[in-house]
């Protein structure tokens, strides 16, 4: 595609997001998944002499599913409400593993398609429900959504071929990442990474705590 020709800068201030502002959202993370930190590891090592890159270290792996919306805009009357909500439409959806392997370029970011999409989309969707016994409408569109986990970003625009060279340098079996919870966060990219507090997890069927 022509538009993934050139690396783009990842960190422009997106509406609304400000140094110190902080964002609820429901995202996949990984602190318990070896096989993930094993891949991540070998692409961040092929990745790091290429310029205008910010490699995400293993604690901030992620993702992205469902925001939520500004901590100074959102009740913790309703996140509770949402988070109860959740609990019990989770209780419904079988834990699962997901597959990363060869990572993709997009302009500002370098990211597996985590396979299969279809666990983590029924798990959206389920937030999304949650969300919606709440509120009267959910933010974010249902429709487009990509389940991916990005390995780095692009702070600067630049060709894509050093990339995509350093890529190809790595050769590295496929993770498999345990899916047990859903996690609602506090987001903040005050240091140019997505960063963030924990708020509650969301055990998916047969993983009460």
């Amino acid at each position: 595609m022509s538009d993934e020709q050139q690396m783009a800068d990842h960190w422009w201030w997106r509406p609304g997001w400000a140094l110190g502002r902080r964002f609820y959202t429901w995202h996949l993370t990984f602190e318990n998944a070896p096989e993930v930190h094993r891949l991540a590891q070998s692409y961040r090592q092929g990745l790091t002499h290429v310029p205008g890159l910010d490699l995400v270290p293993d604690p901030w792996l992620h993702l992205t599913m469902q925001g939520l919306g500004f901590v100074d805009e959102v009740s913790e009357e309703d996140v509770q409400a949402i988070v109860n909500a959740a609990r019990t439409m989770l209780a419904g959806i079988e834990p699962f593993e997901l597959k990363l392997d060869r990572p993709r370029i997009t302009p500002e970011a370098i990211r597996w398609e985590a396979s299969p999409s279809g666990p983590v989309s029924a798990v959206r969707n389920a937030v999304r429900k949650a969300i919606a016994t709440v509120w009267s409408t959910v933010p974010e569109p249902a429709r487009g959504f990509a389940a991916h986990v990005s390995i780095a970003y692009s702070n600067a625009s630049g060709p894509v071929e050093p990339v995509q060279a350093a890529l190809d340098a790595v050769d590295e079996a496929p993770a498999l990442a345990p899916v047990r919870s859903a996690e609602l966060i506090v987001l903040n990219r005050d240091r140019r990474m997505y960063e963030w507090e924990p708020c509650e997890t969301v055990p998916l069927a047969g993983h009460e705590h």
